[in-house]
């Protein structure tokens, strides 16, 4: 048994490669961005809203997802419709890469201190988008980025990768704190779902057959 389970495993193909690259213009952004999930957290990251390259920034590295987003929006309106979109079209790409998710580990959570700060995130790949978030801020911006962006962003990364997404944090009071501790835990539970299951042999990970709600 144990050997025929082993040459089962070895006549295992290897995983496609998982990139995907979105470009998506409107009358609000011009935006390309490629993802590699398999990435060593490499990123490249000009959307001309500082704090949110710095959050993505993060989320690759932590992530380790290879990442590149050159983004022109309407920031003389004000940094929202750039934010939003960037994580309308990194959920597009998350979820383009991910194929039918054959082999994935599908559920992914980390509670992430930073500082002061401590959040919690949790995800499940199912196909079924859903953000749940219950993070408040003690004030309204990061500098000139107002903090309510901060959900904008992950329930358009949620909603387009379509995902399942809780974020909860549990202590914090500086914005700046809680906002990289919350994108670092995401980064975390994403890797951990995203990343392939060698026990899996290629199934998907779901007792209907699949993942697509």
């Amino acid at each position: 048994m144990t050997g025929s389970r082993n040459q089962e495993a070895q006549a295992t193909p290897p995983a496609a490669t998982r990139r995907a690259e979105i470009v998506r213009a409107t009358s609000e952004t011009d935006i390309r961005l490629s993802v590699d999930l398999d990435g060593t957290g490499r990123a490249e990251v000009a959307t001309g809203v500082g704090f949110l390259d710095h959050m993505l920034t993060a989320l690759a590295r932590h992530g380790m997802l290879d990442l590149t987003v050159a983004a022109k929006g309407d920031l003389h309106i004000d940094d929202h419709h750039t934010t939003e979109d960037v994580g309308i079209v990194l959920g597009q790409a998350i979820r383009q890469a991910l194929g039918d998710k054959r082999g994935i580990r599908r559920f992914g959570q980390c509670l992430l201190p930073m500082d002061e700060a401590l959040a919690e995130a949790a995800i499940d790949i199912s196909g079924r988008p859903f953000l749940a978030w219950s993070v408040p801020f003690a004030r309204p911006k990061i500098g000139s980025f107002d903090t309510e962006l901060v959900e904008e962003f992950f329930r358009a990364l949620a909603f387009n990768a379509g995902i399942t997404l809780h974020v909860t944090l549990k202590a914090g009071s500086n914005a700046h704190h809680v906002a990289e501790a919350c994108f670092k835990a995401v980064a975390r539970a994403l890797r951990m779902a995203v990343e392939l299951d060698p026990r899996a042999a290629g199934a998907i990970p779901s007792t209907k057959g699949m993942l697509e709600g």
